[in-house]
């Protein structure tokens, strides 16, 4: 991808140090188990040992110092889903007025790391990058990068970018009402969960689908991105992953689609450039069993 590295935005809200899950102290953060190790040393000794992490000092904990180091290291991937939020919600801004004549209102991206609070409950790192209708807001621990290459095998910038462009899809879909209708669904017929369940995220493929073929045309994504891109969507099918987690696949259980569906939705999008290209809710279109 060509981007440039610099510059900031207000839609990136920056809660890496204060997430964690743990109590902070002075900026220092102990998880539940260091703070009930301390509290009950505090007692051994009679003495609030939870004074030492107060910050009084003239230097960071060494903790502190390594979290510094870490978030210094984590510059450059801060830099890019800037860039990449940023290049995805200008594009809808542009794009959803004239293809859905419904303005676009710009979504905030948080940045957090292992724990932390959303308006649809707590974020957690294990549980990926997600979209929370309820705040309006994607979460993303930069963690996830390292697993979508070292787990997932999709590595590269644009991987990356799918990612970041799926979850704004999401955003869109609630722009557009999409998102509370399939949950109205939902609610009204339980047994339908999971099959509308797939085809909001393979709509979502789609959109990031649509961003990518723009960003194409204006030089930012290249042809030699795309397989990323591809390898990205397939990475994460349901089908992958249940076979990783258990050897076996169960279509019934999927929630968000197959390797091939994602694929093809995505790739869908990207050939068209065309948001009406992507409506995964028509009856004739997949999931079906030739993109099982």
């Amino acid at each position: 991808m060509r981007w440039t590295p610099g510059g900031g935005s207000d839609d990136i809200q920056d809660d890496r140090d204060s997430s964690g899950g743990g109590g902070g102290f002075g900026g220092f953060h102990l998880g539940i188990g260091g703070f009930i190790l301390v509290g009950i040393l505090s007692l051994v000794f009679h003495q609030n040992l939870f004074t030492l992490f107060s910050g009084g000092g003239t230097s960071a904990p060494a903790s502190r110092q390594q979290q510094v180091a870490q978030d210094r290291g984590e510059g450059r991937e801060v830099q890019f889903v800037t860039f990449v939020q940023k290049n995805v919600q200008d594009t809808w801004t542009q794009i959803l007025p004239e293809t859905a004549r419904v303005p676009y209102r710009r979504a905030k991206l948080v940045l957090f790391r292992d724990v932390d609070r959303s308006g649809c409950g707590t974020a957690q790192a294990a549980i990926g990058p997600f979209y929370c209708p309820e705040d309006e807001k994607v979460y993303l621990d930069l963690s996830f990068f390292d697993e979508l290459t070292q787990r997932f095998h999709a590595p590269g910038e644009f991987a990356q970018a799918y990612v970041i462009a799926h979850e704004f899809g999401h955003h869109v879909q609630k722009i557009l009402g999409i998102e509370g209708k399939v949950r109205t669904l939902q609610q009204r017929d339980p047994s339908e969960r999971n099959p509308l369940s797939v085809r909001l995220e393979l709509q979502a493929d789609c959109l990031a689908g649509v961003w990518a073929h723009s960003s194409r045309q204006r030089g930012i994504v290249e042809n030699a991105d795309i397989p990323a891109g591809l390898q990205a969507a397939a990475s994460v099918g349901d089908d992958r992953l249940q076979r990783m987690a258990r050897g076996r696949v169960s279509p019934e259980t999927f929630t968000h689609g197959s390797s091939a569906q994602r694929v093809h939705w995505f790739r869908a999008g990207l050939d068209s450039g065309q948001v009406g290209a992507c409506n995964t809710f028509r009856r004739s279109a997949p999931p079906d069993s030739e993109q099982q």
